[in-house]
């Protein structure tokens, strides 16, 4: 079961100091009585000064530690007078809801294709929770104003970004800004090497070691323009390159593949569209309307 706070503390854990990180990973991880969870220990078990761990609680709203205890305890309590009423379980039999499966194993030949739906369907929960973790609201909120300001916005990508990059390249021409994608080395290369100051590239590479994608945001960086970096690893070479850096995770994906990075990243492009709609709300939501009128007129 999650942790009372848990979908807080993944909101605000990549805005939060190492050492804050190190106790939000404790309290996450930890498997014993919430009633038990102490200042000192907790600490001391997190590898921290007790004034990390006040910063800590202080970063998620409480005013101390006593607070947080006294909330985490009474939300812990809610949870299971609910799941004792006999009115919780999901066909309202008073059944308690069975637990998740586990996350972030591979397919096996042993696997039934029965449980297939809900394999996958886990397992992107799973990698949406980690992008969750290790998004920067500081970051996406720097992305939409960025690209808010661009004269032209590019994207560039391989092969198997072409969803995620076409995704993006939609929703910033909906809002009436001026984008366009490239994904041939060559168009590449001449795009970039004709941006500026007042341009904003956009790199979307799953292992952040594409080649084409790499080379052309260094390019990109070289004739001054702003870039943005869309990936899965934060220690990659490609980071080199960005100004902003957007990573989903570091977890390895299945057999090496990127089958389930689309969902994280388009979660990401997600973040940056509702971002920009809500700088200026009159004006984007106007561009959305007149965008949707076009499409409408193509339509009988």
């Amino acid at each position: 079961m999650a942790k009372p706070f848990e979908f807080n503390i993944k909101k605000l854990y990549a805005d939060l100091r190492p050492s804050e990180q190190k106790v939000a990973d404790y309290y996450l991880g930890y498997a014993g009585q919430l009633e038990e969870l102490s200042l000192v220990p907790m600490a001391k078990a997190a590898g921290v000064s007790q004034p990390t761990v006040m910063r800590f609680v202080k970063a998620l709203g409480f005013g101390g530690f006593r607070e947080f205890k006294y909330a985490v305890l009474k939300t812990a309590s809610g949870r299971e007078n609910t799941a004792g009423n006999g009115s919780s379980g999901a066909d309202g039999s008073g059944m308690s809801v069975p637990p998740p499966l586990v996350c972030g194993y591979g397919i096996s030949e042993e696997d039934a294709p029965e449980e297939v739906p809900g394999q996958v369907i886990t397992r992107t929960i799973s990698y949406l929770d980690d992008a969750l973790k290790h998004i920067s609201p500081s970051e996406i909120i720097k992305a939409a104003g960025m690209i808010c300001g661009a004269r032209q916005v590019a994207v560039y990508y391989v092969e198997n970004s072409a969803t995620v990059a076409n995704d993006l390249v939609t929703k910033l021409l909906y809002l009436g800004i001026n984008c366009v994608t490239y994904n041939d080395v060559y168009l590449q290369q001449i795009s970039a090497g004709n941006l500026g100051e007042q341009d904003v590239a956009i790199g979307i590479s799953y292992s952040g070691t594409s080649k084409s994608t790499v080379d052309v945001m260094r390019l990109a960086k070289r004739k001054g323009a702003s870039t943005i970096v869309l990936t899965n690893y934060d220690d990659v070479l490609i980071g080199k390159y960005a100004d902003i850096m957007l990573c989903t995770g570091n977890r390895q994906q299945l057999y090496g593949n990127a089958i389930f990075s689309r969902t994280s990243q388009i979660a990401v492009v997600d973040m940056i569209y509702t971002g920009i709609i809500l700088r200026d709300y009159r004006k984007y939501t106007k561009k959305l309307d007149e965008s949707s009128r076009i499409v409408r007129n193509q339509t009988y």
